[in-house]
This record gives structure tokens, sequence and C-alpha cells, in this order.
């Protein structure tokens, strides 16, 4: 019998069509990423989570590995701790915005300013990955 960290083929699949084959929290396209993709659980294993589909978000693996098992972050504004952006309760366009640019994720939120700090939206990679999309005319940033 599996357990609860696996991710039956099926659902996995189900996630990455809900999330339009990019990732969730730093909008990336899987077609465009060097890393792995992964299925997180947003209310981890580790505290109660299930496999159940509004439990699951579309991640990179970057954004995976430093989210982790959190649930919240500190604001580095406000210095409290917030909860992380949530991608089945919360709006990204209400936590997040692009910059003219559009290289940059910029934090709307003490949400958004937690999330970025815990999963380095704007690691340099990520922003490269950014570059990449515009240069070769792909549709960047992400409609929706």
């Amino acid at each position: 019998m599996p357990t609860r960290h696996r991710i039956p083929l099926r659902l996995r699949r189900q996630v990455i069509a809900r999330a339009n084959q990019r990732f969730e929290y730093c909008k990336a396209p899987e077609s465009f990423s060097l890393d792995t993709f992964a299925v997180d659980h947003i209310q981890p294993v580790s505290h109660d989570g299930d496999n159940a589909l509004d439990n699951l978000a579309f991640a990179c693996n970057n954004c995976n590995n430093r989210k982790f098992d959190a649930t919240t972050a500190i604001d580095p504004e406000a210095r409290q701790r917030v909860p992380l952006y949530h991608p089945r309760l919360h709006l990204w366009s209400e936590h997040f915005a692009w910059s003219e640019d559009a290289l940059m994720i910029l934090p709307l939120t003490a949400t958004g300013r937690a999330t970025m700090a815990r999963l380095q939206l704007n690691r340099l990679g990520a922003i490269n990955v950014r570059r990449g999309l515009i240069a070769l005319g792909e549709e960047h940033p992400p409609l929706g």
C-alpha cells in the first residue's frame, strides 16, 4: 500500500495540468527548467498534510527545497511570522507582481515578502530563465 508521501501518477498529472505546466510559486515553465519538477505538499505531510488535490502544488525543486516543510516564514519588513503563499487559498496577483522588465517578482504583502525571502524567488537562476524566455519570445510573464 502506498505511503502518504507517494503521489500517484494520475494525481501528479492533475496537479501539473492545473498549473498549466508552470511552477506555482515562481511561475517558471517546466519546459525551460534545468531541474526536475516536484509536486509539493502545501501543508506538509510532517504537519498532517495529505495527498488531496487541494493540498498539492507544482513546484520547481529549488522552490520546493527552500520551502521544505514550512507553512510560515518571517516577513523581513515587519519581522513577524506570517503564512507562506498558498496556491489554493491565495491569488498570486494579490501577493506578487512583475517588475516592469518582467525579470523580478515583486512582493506586495507580508505573505509575499515572507515567501520571497524563504523561496528566494528572484535567485539568479530564476532571473536568467526569465531573461531567456523574453529573448526567445516565449510567454513571459505568464498570463493569469
